[in-house]
């Protein structure tokens, strides 16, 4: 191999003032004949040569492409190519490492933008989640979102109406009153501003092509006051942070109170009741229930708890333990017998066992609902159900939801869910 005799200094800066760079920096500036600048910042950038160097200077002007590999690759002596932030965090260094070797490159990173704007909103940053969607679709922006993480820091790009995005995607996703909206222009530079937005809202129109966005999550108290009295919005209902999807969707969870038809009066079970979401709201919907929540998860009880006051209701019970443990402990009869029984959240023989012991003391009349997700299984619960004199059908939900992107608008799919039912005839 051919030994490499020049070197690419790839130069990191967040500020257009030659006396904030380094001194080893500065030096290797004067030192150095040409110079690599994006075309964005290429005048401010040039001006650090108008002070009489000794050495005179050859600017490119880069694009960030196929020509700034190009000019790159024709350069005999040592290069300097100025880039913002660290090249190598969402930056030019990718690209300089598919193209060149590691021995022609030497990367001086200076402060990220994301650093400097976690800095400016005193806020730590160590869990944040980075996203970059500059030349890039949302599609991991999505993906991130739906995490709902603490912080996500956001790489816009001017030319995608990225804040126009954003703002629809967080509004989709029933995440606009989740997070702080902070836009974040120009970081470490003269004209430096970072504003919250409200984003019920206009978006501001004086908006620097420079900036970033940065979510965090709000602290607001949930008030019952507002909330609909069917179809409550995932967003309402707090989860475990490592699991933030563990609850049934929306659309599937409006199916399921559909079939359960609640009466007026009675007992329901929730077994595998997650975050509560399924009884909780039935509880919103028929007041005089009764709910017997359970679920093993530690911290589920919790959990309920915070989300049956962010609904006004109370359950009755609230069991947070294995469903075959009460089984075992309990003698069923001292148990109020449900009238309406959803399960799920537990594996296949755990289900079969809940129908076989719960069956027996359900009347004529009331109502299984079971949600599945695995069809490898629905021949057996279907079957143990009939066998149990329950009359079953079985429904396929399947639903979209549109989320806007760069070129418009696409339809992203939510996980089919298959919901069994029994309704008790003998």
């Amino acid at each position: 191999m051919t030994e490499v005799n020049r070197k690419i200094h790839v130069i990191g800066i967040n500020s257009y003032k030659f006396e904030d760079l380094s001194c080893k920096l500065q030096n290797l500036f004067l030192e150095t004949a040409n110079i690599a600048v994006p075309n964005s910042y290429f005048e401010k950038i040039k001006s650090w040569s108008e002070n009489g160097l000794e050495k005179k200077k050859l600017f490119f002007s880069s694009n960030s492409n196929k020509e700034l590999v190009y000019w790159l690759r024709s350069q005999k002596t040592d290069v300097i190519l100025i880039s913002r932030g660290d090249p190598l965090w969402f930056g030019i260094g990718r690209i300089l490492l598919e193209n060149f070797s590691k021995e022609e490159l030497s990367f001086y990173p200076s402060n990220t933008c994301i650093q400097l704007a976690f800095s400016k909103l005193k806020i730590s940053w160590q869990d944040t989640v980075n996203v970059s969607i500059h030349g890039r679709d949302s599609t991991r922006l999505v993906e991130a979102l739906k995490a709902r993480p603490s912080s996500l820091a956001i790489i816009t790009d001017s030319n995608n109406k990225s804040l126009e995005i954003i703002k629809k995607n967080l509004s989709e996703l029933n995440l606009i009153d989740i997070y702080d909206f902070w836009l974040c222009e120009e970081i470490g530079l003269d004209n430096e501003n970072i504003r919250k937005l409200n984003l019920n809202e206009s978006l501001p129109s004086d908006v620097s092509s420079l900036n970033i966005v940065v979510l965090t999550k709000t602290k607001k108290n949930h008030s019952n006051n507002n909330l609909p009295p069917f179809g409550i919005s995932d967003h309402i209902f707090k989860t475990f942070d490592d699991r933030p999807n563990l609850l049934t969707k929306r659309e599937v969870r409006i199916q399921i109170l559909a079939d359960l038809e609640l009466p007026k009066n009675g007992v329901i079970w929730d077994i595998g009741a997650g975050c509560g979401s399924i009884g909780l709201e039935a509880l919103k919907i028929r007041p005089n229930l009764d709910l017997f929540c359970i679920d093993k998860r530690i911290g589920s009880k919790a959990l309920i708890l915070e989300n049956s006051k962010r609904l006004g209701v109370k359950p009755k019970f609230i069991f947070e333990e294995d469903i075959n443990s009460i089984f075992n402990t309990r003698n069923l009869s001292s148990l109020e017998k449900p009238n309406r029984l959803v399960i799920g959240g537990c594996d296949k023989k755990t289900k079969l066992q809940i129908i076989n012991t719960v069956s027996q003391v359900m009347s004529i009349g009331d109502i299984v609902v079971i949600p599945i997700i695995d069809i490898q299984i629905i021949k057996e619960l279907k079957e143990e159900l009939e066998n149990k004199n329950f009359k079953t059908n079985l429904n396929l939900i399947q639903t979209y939801k549109s989320l806007s992107i760069s070129e418009g608008m696409r339809l992203e799919p939510n996980n089919p869910v298959f919901l069994l039912k029994g309704n008790k005839y003998i």
